[in-house]
């Protein structure tokens, strides 16, 4: 049992796992996180996470903090979720670890599949595909060694960096490939970037490659819905590619955007019209002509991506961005000032 609150800091995936985890346990325990997490929606998971009989409550807002109590029992359910959302799935298949019976998620699209991935690395029996996952409680996890591959998320600003720079030449190593994140991939490549996966092998499940990016010209397209959900956290990155990009880039069905830690559809298009490119939102989306970026201010809201994506974009302004709330950008890629320098960037971090 923990001494006091769990404080998750800016990680919302972090607190929805970690409620579907700890409404199994025999010990109370409290999460709570920043200012931002604080107002982000957690009822997606605390209300299958209660039909389960846990002891979870929010606050009247259906925000952090959650108040976790034992609970007499959990059990299994079938759980159809009205949104396609890995970390929904993922609380629910960790609190069916600890119920009795089967607990079933299905989703109206395929979310990312970590979870299922790993749980099998460690013994546990899952039911698993597009749309579905299932396990039954009562099951023990043997130990095994694991290999962490490179996150793509957090290489897709390295991906757009290079394909908007003409002439430029990256190789990322070691990245994961799963499936069901590769959507930045396919719209780059729709775009005209040139990306090879080479070295294609396996870490405990999960598919594996180095990626090779060449700069060059990217045209503006109607992005595909049905890519939305492997490229989620990678619209930041891709609003630059398609400010760069000739003609005009349409994003639809991505209004999962709009409630992340901040609404990053308007801290996208409000920073592009700060730096010259004519951009609107939609309630889903957004429509963005390829220009010339200027200098300016940009305001991240706090969002880590978001900040990683305008730095990017410098690479193709005409004179400096400066990015302001970025304190959070340490949250998902600790080090990413230092490498992006190292890469070519001219990137100075002021406290």
């Amino acid at each position: 049992a923990p001494q006091g609150p769990l404080d998750l800091g800016n990680a919302g995936p972090s607190m929805r796992l970690m409620a579907g985890l700890m409404a199994g346990q025999s010990f109370a325990t409290t999460l709570t996180g920043d200012r931002s997490l604080s107002v982000r929606p957690m009822g997606r998971v605390v209300q299958p996470l209660q039909q389960m009989g846990a002891n979870i409550q929010s606050d009247a807002r259906g925000c952090a903090p959650l108040q976790i109590a034992p609970s007499e029992g959990l059990r299994g359910i079938n759980y159809s979720s009205p949104v396609a959302s890995a970390q929904v799935k993922s609380a629910l298949l960790l609190a069916g670890l600890y119920a009795q019976g089967r607990t079933q998620v299905t989703e109206p699209g395929a979310s990312r599949d970590h979870t299922e991935r790993m749980l099998q690395a460690f013994g546990i029996d899952v039911e698993a595909r597009p749309g579905l996952a299932a396990l039954s409680g009562g099951q023990t996890m043997r130990a095994t060694d694991i290999q962490v591959p490179a996150d793509i998320s957090s290489a897709a600003f390295f991906l757009v960096g290079a394909a908007i720079s003409p002439g430029s030449e990256l190789l990322l190593p070691a990245v994961g490939v799963n499936p069901t994140r590769t959507g930045v991939i396919d719209v780059l490549r729709a775009m005209g970037a040139e990306i090879e996966l080479q070295n294609e092998r396996s870490f405990g499940g999960e598919p594996v490659a180095d990626l090779w990016v060449r700069g060059g010209g990217l045209q503006g397209i109607d992005i595909d819905p049905a890519l939305v959900a492997s490229a989620i956290d990678e619209f930041p990155a891709l609003f630059i590619a398609a400010a760069c990009a000739e003609g005009v880039t349409r994003v639809t069905g991505a209004e999962e955007l709009r409630v992340k830690e901040s609404d990053r559809i308007s801290a996208m298009v409000n920073g592009l019209k700060t730096l010259g490119i004519k951009a609107e939102g939609t309630p889903d989306g957004a429509v963005i002509h390829g220009g010339r970026l200027q200098g300016g201010q940009v305001v991240s809201l706090g969002a880590h991506r978001v900040a990683m994506s305008f730095a990017m974009a410098a690479l193709r302004a005409s004179a400096p961005i400066r990015i302001l709330d970025c304190d959070n950008v340490n949250t998902s890629f600790p080090g990413f000032a230092t490498l992006a320098a190292r890469v070519g960037l001219g990137i100075e971090v002021r406290r």
